[in-house]
């Protein structure tokens, strides 16, 4: 994947028409971010004992393409649609990743794609973007 212009691509192409035809085809399964080796959204569950003396908040592994996974209380889900969840995830991994860590969140491992049920293939949609045949 070409990667030397890819973060200022997808910050320009936020509304770009590709983002509905991923949203079409992506389950939110999130497959994709459970194999990611730098994927590292977690949510807080409160578990309890039989008895209800003993109560413990563990922490455990949650997928930004989950609905609950960016909900607010009183107003839903920020991002309520596919099309809003793929975009997060993929301009997280190629583009804001250099913002706050200087690098790319993509390894190049290519996990999302071989999991992904439905073939969606970050490479392709990268391409697509940016007006390439594959």
């Amino acid at each position: 994947m070409k990667t030397d212009d890819v973060k200022e691509l997808l910050y320009n192409n936020l509304e770009h028409p590709r983002w509905d035809d991923v949203a079409a085809r992506c389950l939110a399964c999130g497959n994709c971010t459970l194999v990611c080796p730098t994927c590292f959204c977690t949510t807080v569950e409160d578990v309890t004992d039989l008895t209800g003396n003993q109560t413990e908040r563990r922490r455990k592994l949650d997928s930004c393409f989950t609905m609950d996974f960016s909900y607010v209380h009183g107003g839903g889900s920020v991002r309520s649609t596919h099309k809003a969840r793929y975009r997060q995830w993929m301009t997280h991994k190629l583009a804001t990743w250099w913002d706050q860590f200087g690098t790319s969140g993509c390894v190049g491992c290519g996990r999302c794609i071989t999991w992904c049920p439905v073939a969606i293939d970050i490479t392709e949609e990268v391409r697509a973007i940016r007006g390439e045949k594959g």
